[in-house]
């Protein structure tokens, strides 16, 4: 029997994406931002539109939402045409875009009134469906708080809350995890699945993140505007079985176990994990010890399940063909010769106001380390980031960094330090050539100097082909080479990482760590902060800070090891931050 249509769409489908292609023009050319995408969406799911940035998640959000046209192809959302009748399904859907519109100078309760006034709310219902919302989303504390005052992961709550006054059949949201901790992330997908069991709501939502991939129930994956595939996340990761491992070598670094087997024959992926290193081998090619290692004894390579990005990984390597070979020229680059300790932090405080944002913390980095410094949102974590770099001023306690006193001597100690901020800083009417121009001027190069260092990193990160290429129109990828690079122009002893890879393809995640990497190597110091727990694996040590005081520190190993039991044998970096981070709420709200 034929199932019924409504207005051309399928009434037992949420969403129906047939053929659709869009195109943009910049600067005379032709950008395709979709490729002939085609894909259903059930009802009562929530399905993962995947991919990194520059994938068409957005793109096609914005289509689904009647706020872009297709060049052609059709879309169906709640069985309505949305080419024909676009208002019409922007009065049955829900979106949230990834820069929604708070209004920061308004408190929560005022931003959710203003929305209700947008969306046609009837003030007799809004009492209970703002009960509702603050009970699902904990903010019922603060709605008299200033939307500018709350913490990056409330501030997305609160946004999500905006967008529900008045419940939809069918959610879109763009990239809502981005740029939070992963207790809030956890949170924000606890809300996403109370509405569907509850409110039968149906939710499409956009990420980068792969690990979320996992929650899903079905998969969307996208790269570079074309479909790579739709199912569950088990079909995918099932295409790798038999094909992860685990290798462990008791007297060999990480960092060079990892580069040693990137280049091992028939591996296609490795990537630290621990004090280990996970490969993913090609199909048909065992993970022998005696081939992938032959020199090196003690090897010890063990089974692993695959994971959603284990195939990712595979699909992207056979599309693009690539393996993560890039290296730096670390005779170009910056290496200390200091004294063992190139950071020393001794009870460090700001204040602002009345308020403290960190609270007497002390803790030191050692030259060639790369150190976390990790925590949930508002924990201070970005404000000792900044104290660090000299960008922003202590208020008690004594701040060394590459043997400079930063309370005398912060400029003297900025000259000794690169800093690639988490939206990269970059001028984009700029070309690549002449943003490098600038940053090397800024860092006091000169003449030969400055025109030999510009050749370096012109060279070293692949970016001459888009030397004379505006940078805002370049890859999400190649900007973040090009910031790299300009962090690097002055070959600085110690590289400060302000969320370096957040939306970047997962290949270019690989190539990125692999540069730092080898600037460990050859001594230069890194500190980083980031909320892909993947990366913590990175480090050497970290700290993990939770309202501006520091709740443990250590190496990503003896962190996991405080929270490893009988039921959960292996804990990973998140199970530990997240057990660390409702630890101290707890004792908190006992006391």
């Amino acid at each position: 029997m034929d199932r019924p249509e409504i207005d051309g769409g399928r009434a037992d489908i949420a969403v129906e994406v047939t053929n659709a292609v869009k195109t943009f023009r910049r600067a005379g050319r032709t950008i395709t931002a979709l490729d002939r995408v085609s894909f259903l969406v059930h009802p009562g799911t929530v399905t993962g539109l995947i991919g990194p940035d520059a994938a068409g998640k957005t793109t096609l959000m914005r289509l689904l939402a009647g706020l872009l046209l297709p060049d052609t192809g059709s879309l169906h959302v709640l069985a309505v045409d949305v080419l024909r009748h676009p208002l019409k399904v922007q009065g049955t859907i829900g979106y949230m875009p990834q820069r929604f519109g708070l209004y920061e100078d308004l408190t929560v309760k005022e931003n959710l009134d203003l929305y209700a006034d947008l969306q046609g709310v009837p003030m007799q219902e809004r009492p209970e469906r703002y009960g509702e919302l603050m009970k699902m989303t904990g903010l019922g504390g603060f709605t008299r708080r200033l939307a500018r005052d709350l913490s990056g992961g409330m501030k997305q709550k609160l946004g999500l809350a905006c967008t529900l006054v008045r419940a939809p059949r069918l959610l879109l949201l763009d990239e809502p995890t981005v740029g939070v901790d992963p207790v809030s992330r956890r949170e924000l997908w606890s809300i996403v699945y109370r509405l569907v069991e509850q409110e039968a709501m149906t939710v499409l939502l956009s990420t980068s993140y792969l690990d979320e991939a996992e929650r899903c129930q079905e998969v969307i994956l996208m790269h570079e505007g074309r479909l790579l595939g739709q199912g569950s996340p088990k079909s995918f990761s099932s295409q790798v079985e038999g094909r992860t491992y685990r290798v462990h070598v008791p007297t060999m670094d990480k960092r060079a176990l990892q580069q040693r087997l990137e280049r091992a024959p028939g591996v296609i992926d490795a990537v630290i994990q621990g004090g280990d290193v996970r490969v993913v081998m090609k199909e048909g090619v065992d993970a022998d010890s005696r081939q992938l290692l032959p020199d090196i004894a003690g090897v010890c390579v063990s089974p692993v399940e695959p994971r959603f990005e284990d195939s990712f990984i595979v699909l992207l390597r056979q599309e693009s063909d690539l393996r993560t070979t890039a290296s730096l020229d670390l005779n170009a680059v910056g290496a200390s010769g200091r004294q063992e300790d190139v950071i020393i932090v001794n009870e460090l405080k700001r204040r602002f106001g009345d308020f403290y944002a960190v609270k007497g913390i002390s803790f030191t980095v050692r030259q060639g380390e790369v150190f976390g410094l990790l925590g949930a949102n508002g924990a201070g974590k970005s404000t000792t980031f900044r104290m660090l770099c000299g960008l922003l001023p202590l208020s008690e306690g004594k701040v060394q960094v590459a043997g400079q006193d930063l309370r005398r001597a912060a400029a003297r100690a900025r000259s000794h330090i690169g800093y690639m901020a988490q939206k990269f800083s970059l001028y984009g009417d700029l070309s690549v050539h002449e943003n490098l121009h600038f940053f090397s001027r800024i860092y006091g190069l000169h003449g030969k100097h400055q025109r030999n260092r510009v050749a370096w990193a012109l060279q070293e990160f692949e970016l001459s082909p888009f030397a004379d290429a505006p940078c805002g129109q370049l890859p999400l990828g190649y900007k973040q080479r090009l910031a790299l690079a300009a962090a690097l122009m002055h070959s600085p002893e110690i590289l400060f990482l302000d969320e370096p890879t957040s939306g970047v393809d997962p290949l270019a995640r690989r190539e990125f760590w692999h540069r730092i990497n080898d600037l460990a190597e050859g001594g230069v110091t890194v500190l980083v902060t980031t909320h892909f727990m993947e990366e913590a694996e990175y480090c050497d040590r970290l700290v993990i800070m939770s309202e501006g005081l520091i709740l443990a520190e250590g190496t990503p190993e003896e962190m996991k090891e405080r929270f490893r039991t009988a039921e959960q044998p292996e804990p990973s970096m998140e199970d530990a931050f997240i057990a660390l981070i409702e630890g101290a709420e707890g004792v908190r709200s006992v006391s």
